[in-house]
């Protein structure tokens, strides 16, 4: 089993198991909505994978169940307990399939979803009710035929009966087979006659299978040749919930912070003299600290290590993505992958999935040209698109750029003030008319298609870079293409920042970000009436970064080179040292600049900069129209 199949078969048994949990709690709760869309993700996700992977049995059985649901939630067809059979029953196919995947049986060994699976979902859709089953005495006379001529003449009444010799054989061979295999006693009569029935059935009948041996009392398995598959997949990896690992982290960024604090009381302590005994506890609790201080700093990093994923993990999935896309919509491409073996946090990785397709299927559909039009351009009629990947610094760049057509930032600005997102006098530059893509609802599109057009996607792609603390900056240029670089931290929880003060905040600055730190003068040269320093003979705007967030105005004579696709300096009332800090994430308000909070080693709160922030410039992203 290759890694990609592998990932949806674990993944996909997961999900499974949730959806006969969410169907066991709507047959207790049928109005329940929540559980009827958990369940409708559920089997659309199952879908979609199975989809990918080449599974048509999966993909038909979770096709119709979907239908079913969507219709339960709509209230096109009633929450019956036919309808929650049904799902169970889809639900157990589908867990069937993927353990015999699990199992190592090949894709195309799976067996088709069977006849009686469909009819059952389609009644449930519609809101018929399920066929009357067959009768018992059918299924024994399909699992026992020789049994079955007995049985077809017995009552249904189910009477004890034993021989001449005292002992009641049925009830002995009920009590030794499977459940489906049992037969109903008779009663004496039909006992009586059961010889002479058993005398007249064919001899076919009874050569169909060779006399039983006397039961000896031993267990045995009855000799039969085994279906072999492949070796089962081994079990090299646990699944971890990462809640816990996000607990574990924050215990251990936590010790380090302690620890942090308890050397720089120790420091202070150290000031003052001591002798004697005194002294050679202090110097024993130096040592005992330092001992604890080392082992957190262990404990944290084998924690981080536990985390970290390769992005090859991620980017395998899109070669045969943008292939399929590219042959809906005409067009001859080629994805070449860089980088494969950069590691990033497993959440980045994970959260990372959606905004690189909605990315890719931009690129696909606005970027790169048709094959035709491409040789009219005078380019090659084959197109390239390229992903990757590497670490700088604290920081991991991803980087998707393609060879199109390019954006127009006129024709961007023009259509976002069409659609309202910006009022008309509004005077952008070319990089913020690029951010027009971000806002919720913007499309160049006029008529959405199956693939784009509903102006949702880039929206979220900056969306879910800025949840993990990062930054994406667009560049373009007409006839050559676009490219959008995407820059987050290695790891979530702890970050390495440069911690600074202005109008009385303590403040915390991401090091990614982070150039030099210069002196700044006293007066500035103005450019446009805004303060301009020469920085290695290049003039950089200088920004307040009191001013940026809305605090009073200070004195700011330290500027911090901004490392920001425009660069800058920022200015700042001092530098207070760098430090690893542990990030809260900031849920209960959201204030535009800072992203989190976390305590200094001397247990002072600091509000953290938010990455994306600074590299717009200190600036928010462009507004909607009022």
């Amino acid at each position: 089993m290759d890694d990609m199949l592998k990932d949806f078969v674990v993944e996909a048994m997961d999900l499974a198991v949730n959806v006969e949990e969410h169907l066991l709690r709507l047959e207790r709760d049928p109005d329940n909505k929540e559980t009827l869309n958990a369940v409708f993700r559920s089997f659309h996700t199952i879908k979609g994978g199975a989809g990918f992977m080449g599974l048509p049995a999966l993909v038909a059985a979770c096709h119709l169940t979907e239908n079913l649901f969507d219709a339960l939630r709509t209230g096109a067809a009633p929450v019956t307990p036919i309808a929650i059979e049904a799902a169970l029953q889809a639900s157990g196919f589908v867990a069937d399939q993927l353990t015999e995947l699990a199992n190592g049986a090949a894709p195309e060994s799976l067996p088709a979803m069977p006849e009686e699976l469909e009819h059952i979902l389609t009644n449930a859709i519609e809101g018929k009710g399920m066929d009357v089953p067959a009768p018992a005495a059918a299924v024994v006379a399909q699992a026992a035929a020789p049994v079955a001529e007995v049985v077809a003449v017995a009552p249904a009444a189910a009477v004890s009966t034993a021989s001449a010799d005292g002992l009641d054989w049925e009830g002995m061979y009920n009590a030794v087979v499977p459940a489906g295999s049992q037969v109903a006693a008779a009663p004496a009569s039909a006992v009586a006659a059961a010889p002479a029935v058993v005398a007249a059935a064919p001899a076919s009948a009874a050569a169909a299978k060779p006399a039983a041996k006397a039961w000896d009392g031993a267990e045995r398995r009855e000799d039969r040749p085994e279906v072999r598959h492949a070796a089962p997949v081994k079990e090299d990896s646990i699944r971890v919930d990462a809640v816990k690992l996000d607990a574990l982290l924050e215990v251990a960024g936590e010790s380090v912070q302690a620890a942090n604090q308890a050397a720089v009381l120790l420091e202070r302590l150290l000031q003052f003299k001591f002798e004697g005994q005194a002294a050679t506890l202090m110097a024993t609790l130096a040592e005992t600290l330092e001992r604890a201080s080392r082992y957190s700093t262990e404990l944290q990093r084998a924690t981080l290590a536990t985390r970290m994923q390769p992005v090859g993990r991620l980017f395998q999935k899109f070669p045969r993505l943008v292939r399929e896309l590219a042959k809906d919509l005409g067009k001859d491409v080629e994805l070449t992958i860089e980088g494969a073996e950069t590691e990033v946090d497993r959440v980045v990785v994970d959260s990372l999935y959606d905004p690189l397709v909605h990315m890719l299927r931009n690129s696909l559909d606005h970027g790169v040209e048709s094959p035709e039009a491409r040789l009219a351009a005078g380019k090659p009629a084959k197109s390239y698109i390229s992903l990757k990947a590497w670490q700088e610094a604290n920081s991991v760049m991803i980087v998707l750029q393609d060879d199109g057509k390019g954006m127009d930032p006129a024709f961007l600005r023009s259509k976002a003030q069409q659609k309202g997102l910006i009022s008309e006098n509004a005077q952008l530059s070319n990089d913020e008319c690029f951010q027009l893509v971000f806002l919720p609802g913007f499309s160049t599109k006029e008529v959405a298609s199956s693939v784009s057009g509903r102006g949702v996607g880039m929206d979220v792609v900056k969306t879910a870079v800025e949840k993990n603390r990062g930054a994406i900056h667009i560049e373009s240029t007409l006839g050559k293409g676009t490219k959008f670089a995407i820059r987050l931290p290695i790891e979530l929880s702890i970050v390495p920042t440069m911690l600074v003060s202005t109008s009385g905040a303590a403040l915390a600055l991401p090091m990614a970000v982070v150039q030099r730190v210069v002196e700044l003068p006293e007066t500035f040269m103005e450019v446009g009436g805004a303060p301009v320093l020469k920085d290695q003979g290049r003039p950089l705007p200088v920004r307040s970064l009191a001013g940026a967030l809305g605090y009073e105005s200070c004195s700011e004579r330290v500027g911090i080179v901004v490392a920001a696709p425009q660069p800058y300096i920022l200015a700042v009332a001092a530098v207070d040292g760098t430090a690893d800090l542990v990030i809260k994430p900031m849920t209960a308000i959201t204030v535009e600049g800072i992203t989190g909070t976390a305590r200094s080693a001397e247990g002072e709160l600091v509000l953290v900069v938010g990455l994306s922030f600074l590299m717009d410039g200190c600036r928010g992203s462009v507004r909607m129209a009022a």
